[in-house]
């Protein structure tokens, strides 16, 4: 794919230099994560004069790979020095501090640039809609991984990990796993990360003991990969404990692991663990994987008005009408799991598991979407009127149609769409899409690559098509443009060099804790040392 985007390109680039000249391409990118960076390098490969601005409401850029990435996962984080040679490449600039709704409309862009890609993530957690999910008590997993890693926006979340023994993650991906993980590792291994500083306070004091993980499906449909599976069941002094009855397959169920390795896999480790045998409380913590549970309310403690106390749970089974159709129908019978900040006598509830704990809801299916429920942690996605949870401007010329379910907006190959009815003539001249937005919350950072080789190639086809750019056409401002709209609303964008200011003061100050990093974490801090 990337052979033929670059083909491409360049040979419509042989026919159209002397035009091109004197008008070059302008691109805005608007996010700095996976998407938005492969979207630039791929943007500048395929079209060499073009001059790419990639704009972050962030100081730092990177995105999920700085925020997202668990901090024992150091491997998956190389990928920044890859993006970082973007960002200094000399016809591209990473504008940091410059918030899209706020600091400047999606209209604005669009009249600046050719070709404006939206590539940046969710920042809003998707409801369930059910009772009690107002509770105090309940956050999202996107906040406590932000939390962990030092986001500026999770920097207060302080979750009381000190007054409960036990954790509940509603979910069964890879985020769900890594918060699992980072809740039951040994904080010795944890401290040569780049962890924040204060949630490692946080975990070293922390009582939690037991981590439940439950899911609505059986664990032939487990959304995590074998990778993260087999490092959290390696885990050392975790006792692993999983329902045998619970691995029995469906006729269903093994025709979905014939067609698919990574669930195949998955399933083996999971069976295998089971049938270890248990250390008999020799171990000091406890991980459980819980099937075929689905939450139905949130219970609200009688001793601690507006707190949660429990989850109401629904049995499931599953129906479908063959492998990988099949979904997780209630049944009609209910279990509960009390939580809070009390002890519980196990002979009190009949049917009832009741450990002292908090839950983490984690209703996700990847690596690198930020969701879950501590003390019962949510899902992201969209809201009604949303777009990804940032409301990017009220006229309709800057709006854009986004599904409220999937939290995808209508394209087609990249290209957005002006209605919802799929129609791939309907389009938004000159405005796309990666990553999230244009395919919703899945896959990996490696998986943002194709996504964007897609999206550049469909721009390239629009340029040689003369649906972006002519000779007859008026130059756009581009950067100059938006540095002077920028500059008028007092706003202070922060470069890539301000960033690298950042990234110097985080390295000085982890290289004496023998981290690789201690990060900034409040926005005064992350200003401060970008503007000395």
């Amino acid at each position: 794919m990337q052979n033929v985007v670059i083909l491409q390109a360049r040979k419509w680039f042989s026919r159209s230099l002397s035009s091109f000249s004197s008008n070059p391409l302008k691109v805005c990118v608007v996010g700095s994560g996976p998407a938005g960076f492969y979207t630039a390098e791929k943007m500048l490969k395929a079209h060499q004069q073009a001059q790419v601005d990639i704009i972050d409401r962030l100081p730092t850029p990177f995105g999920l790979v700085r925020s997202g990435v668990a901090p024992d996962h150091p491997e998956t984080k190389i990928v920044i020095n890859q993006f970082s040679r973007v960002a200094q490449h000399e016809q591209c600039s990473f504008l940091g501090n410059v918030t899209l709704g706020s600091s400047i409309s999606l209209s604005e862009l669009r009249k600046l640039y050719h070709v404006v890609v939206l590539a940046y993530g969710a920042e809003s957690d998707r409801s369930l809609g059910i009772p009690g999910e107002s509770l105090k008590g309940i956050y999202s997993a996107r906040e406590f991984v932000w939390w962990y890693n030092g986001h500026p926006d999770g920097r207060n979340l302080d979750p009381d990990l000190k007054n409960t023994d036990a954790a509940v993650i509603l979910g069964q991906g890879n985020v769900a796993l890594d918060v699992a993980r980072i809740l039951l590792r040994p904080t010795a291994e944890l401290a040569t990360t780049d962890i924040a500083n204060y949630a490692l306070a946080a975990l070293e004091e922390s009582s939690i003991r037991k981590v439940y993980l439950v899911g609505r499906r059986g664990p032939a449909q487990a959304a995590c990969t074998a990778k993260e599976l087999r490092e959290i069941l390696g885990i050392r002094n975790v006792d692993i404990s999983i329902q045998e009855v619970d691995l029995r397959l469906t006729p269903a169920d093994e025709e979905e692991l014939k067609s698919n390795r990574i669930k195949r896999r998955v399933h083996e480790l999971l069976s295998k663990a089971a049938a270890k045998p248990r250390t008999a409380g020799l171990n000091q913590r406890e991980l459980h994987f819980v099937f075929f549970r689905k939450p139905d309310s949130f219970q609200e403690s009688e001793d601690r008005t507006g707190h949660v106390s429990g989850v109401h749970f629904e049995k499931t089974v599953l129906k479908g009408d063959g492998p990988g159709k099949q979904i997780a129908i209630g049944t009609g019978e209910f279990e509960d799991i009390k939580c809070g900040y009390y002890p519980i006598t196990r002979k009190s509830y009949k049917n009832t598991w009741v450990p002292s704990c908090w839950y983490l809801r984690a209703l996700v299916t990847n690596q690198y979407q930020l969701m879950a429920y501590l003390l019962i942690i949510r899902k992201i996605l969209v809201k009604e009127n949303l777009f990804l949870g940032v409301r990017v401007t009220s006229d309709r010329a800057s709006w854009l149609y986004m599904s409220n379910i999937s939290g995808i907006v209508p394209n087609f190959r990249g290209r957005v769409l002006s209605d919802t009815s799929g129609d791939p003539t309907l389009l938004e001249e000159g405005l796309y899409v990666c990553g999230w937005l244009k395919r919703g919350p899945t896959g990996i950072v490696a998986t943002n690559l194709h996504c964007a080789e897609e999206t550049v190639l469909s721009i390239s086809e629009d340029i040689e098509k003369g649906m972006l750019i002519s000779s007859a056409a008026l130059p756009k401002p581009g950067r100059e443009g938006l540095l002077q709209l920028l500059q008028d609303r007092d706003v202070r964008i922060v470069s890539f060099s301000d960033w690298e200011k950042i990234d110097s003061e985080e390295k000085r100050l982890g290289s004496s804790r023998n981290k690789p990093r201690e990060k900034l974490s409040t926005w005064d801090e992350l200003h401060k040392a970008a503007l000395e």
